[in-house]
This record gives C-alpha cells, structure tokens and sequence, in this order.
C-alpha cells in the first residue's frame, strides 16, 4: 500500500483561518467616554510623525487592539485532495455586522474536532489573529474552545502554525506582509486591494460586502499557497479553489 507523501501528514485537521478587524465604532467620538480616556492615553505612545490627533491614530489602529476593535470577517480555508493528490480549497467567509454571530459561527467549526486534534494556521497568527480571537470570545461572553485554549502554554504546547513565523527563522524582529512573502516567493495570486489598516475605512465609509469578502478572500487563497509552498506541497489550482455556503 503506497505511503502518503510526508507533507500531506502535516495537512491533516489543519484549518487556515484570518481575521479582518475594524475600529470598534466609527469614530472616536461614538466610543464609550470610559475607553475613549484609555485610547487617549495608549495613543501618546504611538510614533507621531504624521501628528495625529487621538482620534486620527483611532481611525488608523483601533483596529489593530482587541480592546478597541472588532471582527467582521474570519475566513476559513480547508484543504481537501482528489486521486491524484492534487490540492482542493474551500473557503468559508463568516462576515456581517454582528460580531457574536460571526464567533458563534466559527465556534460551531472548530468545535467539531475533538480536544487535541486541530491545528490552526494564519499569518502573523500567533500575535495577532489567535490572541485577538480569544480576547474577542471573552469580550463577547463565549468560551474558548479547547483549540483556544493557549494562555499560558509554552510555545512548544502550542501546536498553531504561523506562516511569519517560519519566515522569521527565529528574528522576531522581521515583520514581513503576507503579500510580500507571496511575491518574494513567487506565488501567482491576486495581490491585495489594501492593507489591514484601511478596512475600518472601507467597512465605515463605504459598507462595501462586496469589496471586504474579495479582500478576506484574496488574503486566504495567499496564506494556504504561501504555507504550502513553504511546505513543499504543490499550489492549489485556481479552478480548484472554491467558497462555501
């Protein structure tokens, strides 16, 4: 019986996920006055060579806190292969306006594997999507499931993969976009309409659906080529990747 080839085991119960985060309101001005003072004063600490006001760094980063943020989209890509071993991605984008429904919904995915099982994948995963995920579930009242459970854990418990993390090669100072890793390696894909810091501007001033599941789609058809190119498995076809309902 002929063996599976060695990267094909490390695509069992795998799940690439990636989140697209917005301020949490509009502006700094519709923020609760309690957090609005705490913005105030994270914002003192930001590099200010544009001279931003509070309410200008809101509109550029609340997106990127937890605290001060929150999810529209999660995107989730599985890979699945036919006879010939050739890859096949579906996508799942859960977006809409309704933070605790898109949690709820992701909850009822990852909570189909049993404790131990799954194994999450993202860029720049391990400090930003997973830890603003969980935070967000605990903000919202929902528990973590046991894929989430990581606080606390030593890196080497944490079984999640991080596609900047292979790329760092152990410089945790090398911050490298998605986009780039995927031109530096060649990677034939749609490249990205923007960058994370512009979708709190879309999102608000444009509510544009159509525009925001293009960009969350994009950027999951990049991680799972990036990640297998990393792998040495081959890409996925574009006709072979497809969404789901």
């Amino acid at each position: 019986m002929p063996q599976p080839v060695s990267w094909k085991r490390r695509l069992k119960n795998l799940l690439f996920i990636d989140l697209k985060t917005v301020a949490g309101e509009p502006s700094l001005l519709a923020v609760d006055p309690r957090l609005q003072r705490q913005w105030e004063e994270k914002s003192r600490y930001f590099k200010n060579d544009d001279e931003l006001s509070a309410a200008g760094w809101y509109d550029r980063r609340a997106s990127f806190f937890a605290e001060f943020g929150k999810i529209i989209c999660i995107s989730v890509g599985g890979l699945f292969f036919d006879d010939d071993d050739k890859p096949h991605l579906k996508i799942k984008l859960i977006s809409n306006d309704d933070e605790l429904s898109i949690l709820q919904e992701f909850l009822t995915i990852v909570n189909r594997y049993p404790p131990g099982e799954l194994t999450l994948c993202a860029h720049n995963g391990k400090e930003f999507d997973f830890p603003f995920l969980c935070r967000r579930l605990m903000v919202n009242g929902l528990p973590l499931p046991p894929s989430l459970q990581i606080a606390g854990k030593k890196p080497w418990e944490i079984p999640h993969r991080d596609t900047m993390e292979q790329w760092q090669f152990g410089d945790k100072r090398h911050f490298v976009p998605l986009d780039l890793l995927a031109a530096v390696l060649n990677i034939p894909t749609r490249p990205l309409e923007w960058t994370g810091d512009r979708t709190s501007e879309v999102y608000y001033r444009e509510h544009d659906w159509a525009r925001i599941e293009q960009y969350a789609r994009d950027s999951m058809v990049m991680l799972v080529q990036v990640y297998l190119k990393m792998l040495g498995a081959p890409l996925v076809a574009e006709e072979h990747i497809v969404l789901s309902d």
